[in-house]
C-alpha cells in the first residue's frame, strides 16, 4: 500500500457583499472583491500533470519522508463516521490496540509518538503475499488519535462535504490553525473520481471567523471519444473565533472539458 497523501489545496470565496457604513479601521479585512481563478490552460496543465498533486507550500505530513511504503490513518468511532479524540495517552493506546485487533492486516506494536495535535502508535504491519502493491513484506503503519485539546470531531459525518466539521480547542485561535487543520484533513478525505488536484489555497479573516479555502480540480472520464469533464471547486473551512466550531462548504465555481491530444493537454470547444 503506497503512501497515499490525498493532500488538499486551495482558493477561496468569491463573495460580493454590500458593506455596512463602518469605517476602514473597523473592518478586519475586505475580501468582498471578486476572486480570480487560474487561467483554464494552467488548470488543465496541472490536472494532467502526473507529478503534481498540491502546491509547494501545502501542508506536509510528518511521515512524508518515510523511505518505504506506509499507511497513516485515524482511529474512528464504531460507526466510522468521525475520528476519535482523547487527552489520555492510555485511553488512546487502548482504542488503537482494539482497532488493530479488528483490522484485516494487523501489526506488532513498535513505538508511540505524540505532538500537540495527536497521539500516534507505530506498528509493523505484515502483509500476506499478493496483498497491496508494497515492495516489502512488512510496512510501518501510523495510527493516530486526535487530542481533544486540539480538536473534537464527535458528531461529524466524514461522508458529507458540507456542514459541521468539528471544534478546534486551541487556546489562542489563529488563521494558521484552520489552515493546518483543513490541509491536514485533505490527506484523509476520499473523493471520487480518483484524479484530483489541489490547485491553490486561500485564507481570509472576518470579524468573527477565520476561513481557509482549498481550490480543487476533479477530472471525470466521460467515455470513449469524449472529452474529460474538469470541475473546479472551492472547499472552504470556516472556524468561529468565539467557540472554535468549524463549518465546511463545498461549492462548484467553474467547469470545462479537456483532453490529451498526443500527450498534450488541450481544452475542448464545442
Amino acid at each position: 500500500m503506497k503512501n497515499e497523501h490525498l493532500l488538499f489545496a486551495i482558493c477561496c470565496v468569491a463573495l460580493s457583499a454590500c458593506q455596512s457604513a463602518s469605517s476602514d479601521e473597523d473592518a478586519v479585512e475586505d475580501f468582498s472583491v471578486a476572486r480570480v481563478l487560474p487561467p483554464d490552460d494552467e488548470i488543465i496543465a496541472l490536472v494532467y500533470d502526473g507529478t503534481y498533486t498540491v502546491p509547494d507550500y501545502f501542508y506536509v505530513d510528518e511521515r512524508a519522508d518515510t523511505p518505504q511504503s506506509y499507511s497513516v490513518y485515524h482511529v474512528k468511532d464504531i460507526s466510522n463516521s468521525y475520528e476519535l479524540c482523547t487527552d489520555d495517552y492510555l485511553e488512546a493506546l487502548e482504542w488503537e490496540a482494539a482497532d488493530n485487533d479488528s483490522r484485516a492486516v494487523t501489526g506488532v506494536f513498535v513505538d508511540s509518538y505524540e505532538n500537540d495535535r495527536y497521539f500516534e502508535f507505530i506498528r509493523e504491519l505484515a502483509y500476506p503475499d499478493g496483498i497491496g502493491n508494497i515492495a516489502d513484506p512488512t510496512s510501518p503503519g501510523f495510527a493516530r488519535v486526535f487530542k481533544c485539546g486540539y480538536v473534537n470531531r464527535d458528531g461529524v459525518d466524514r461522508n458529507l462535504r458540507d456542514g459541521y466539521a468539528g471544534t478546534l480547542n486551541v487556546t489562542v485561535l489563529t488563521q494558521n490553525d484552520i489552515q493546518i487543520f483543513s490541509e491536514y484533513l485533505w490527506q484523509f478525505t476520499f473523493f471520487w473520481p480518483a484524479r484530483k488536484k489541489v490547485l491553490e489555497t486561500f485564507s481570509t479573516e472576518q470579524e468573527n471567523s477565520f476561513r481557509h479555502t482549498l481550490l480543487l480540480a476533479f477530472v471525470t472520464n466521460q467515455g470513449t471519444d469524449k472529452c474529460d469533464l474538469i470541475e473546479v471547486v472551492d472547499w472552504t473551512f470556516e472556524v468561529d473565533k468565539s467557540n472554535g466550531q468549524i463549518a465546511k462548504e463545498f461549492r462548484l465555481v467553474h467547469q470545462m472539458e479537456a483532453q490529451l491530444v498526443d500527450g498534450v493537454p488541450a481544452k475542448c470547444f464545442e
